[in-house]
């Protein structure tokens, strides 16, 4: 998954969708349910953060993968919505795998051809 930038962009878009969930469904409900801002305060951090990875991991991506602007903006999109980057990941694996190979082929990892 790390070895190519989509792959790259693809984690990063999994982690932001996680830290997105989370400060969502858990911390903002701690938050207005209970009164306990902490988590609010430091997962929103956090998510802030993942974001802004996301967003230049996506610009980044955009340079090396042939999407249409069309394309970058519906990868933004999906990023502001709960599960969207869940959504997103089924079609980008499968992108991955079209572009770059299947990462555990002997052909894409010279170890296993080694062995």
């Amino acid at each position: 998954m790390l070895r190519n930038p989509l792959g790259r962009f693809r984690l990063i878009a999994q982690v932001e969708g996680a830290s997105y969930i989370l400060l969502v469904f858990i911390a903002m409900p701690l938050k207005y349910g209970i009164g306990w801002d902490l988590a609010v305060r430091y997962l929103g951090m956090a998510h802030g953060v993942l974001f802004i990875a996301y967003c230049l991991a996506l610009v980044i991506t955009r340079n090396v993968v042939p999407w249409s602007f069309p394309r970058v903006i519906v990868l933004f999109v999906v990023s502001l919505v709960p599960f969207g980057t869940i959504w997103a990941d089924r079609r980008l694996k499968e992108e991955e795998t079209e572009l770059f190979g299947n990462p555990t082929s002997s052909a894409a990892n010279p170890a296993a051809s080694e062995a």
